[in-house]
């Protein structure tokens, strides 16, 4: 399947104007990147017609802060999904386990957000600084979970955590091995259990 086959299959659909050119704009800029990816390339994907793109979004980097949006919406969706779950670590696995289901997408393009991140630190506009913060999103909420687990290293935890779901899915991108998020997800888990119960550091 090609890149445009890819983004003709997941057309989104439903929804504002607005917010389907924005969660467009996710999926392409992760399977393109921003630098080669057009404004048509994202109106095509969010099956709007270009002139439309211009009427919401004036630059590409104004799509980039739309896209920086449907992260940020998208996290926090999964965390409210995964906040209803009963405890602290079964709510880590969970997430570990969403991970892993994205694999095969993770070894053809890297992390959706992950690939996006990197691309913008090499900017100095703020749009570094607002990726920087949908990261620190995540980071925040895995920490919440390590201290209900009694973890006085709860912020060195969530820090390990999200640098290995990283690492797993640059590795997996790199080697266009979906497995390798299958088994380091599965050590991941193993980690939550040991850390689940060991209790408090220190204890």
């Amino acid at each position: 399947m090609t890149d445009s086959q890819a983004g003709a299959k997941a057309k989104p659909r439903g929804g504002g104007k607005r917010e389907r050119l924005a969660s467009a704009a996710a999926e392409v800029f992760h399977h393109q990147g921003v630098e080669r990816t057009t404004l048509s390339d994202i109106a095509q994907a969010a099956d709007v017609p270009l002139g439309n793109v211009y009427y919401y979004f004036k630059t590409k980097d104004q799509l980039v802060e739309a896209a920086l949006g449907a992260h940020r919406d998208r996290l926090s969706g999964i965390t409210g999904r995964l906040d209803r779950l009963p405890d602290p670590a079964t709510r880590l696995k969970a997430l570990i386990a969403d991970w892993v289901e994205q694999r095969e997408v993770a070894a053809r393009y890297g992390c959706p957000f992950g690939t996006l991140a990197a691309e913008l630190d090499k900017r100095e506009d703020g749009l570094d600084q607002a990726a920087a913060g949908v990261l620190r999103g995540l980071i925040d909420w895995a920490e919440g979970q390590f201290r209900q687990l009694g973890r006085d290293d709860a912020s060195d935890l969530a820090v390990e955590l999200v640098a290995a779901y990283q690492g797993m899915s640059v590795l997996a991108n790199a080697l266009r091995e979906p497995e390798v998020m299958t088994r380091q997800g599965r050590r991941l888990e193993e980690w939550i259990d040991t850390l689940a119960r060991s209790g408090p550091a220190g204890a």
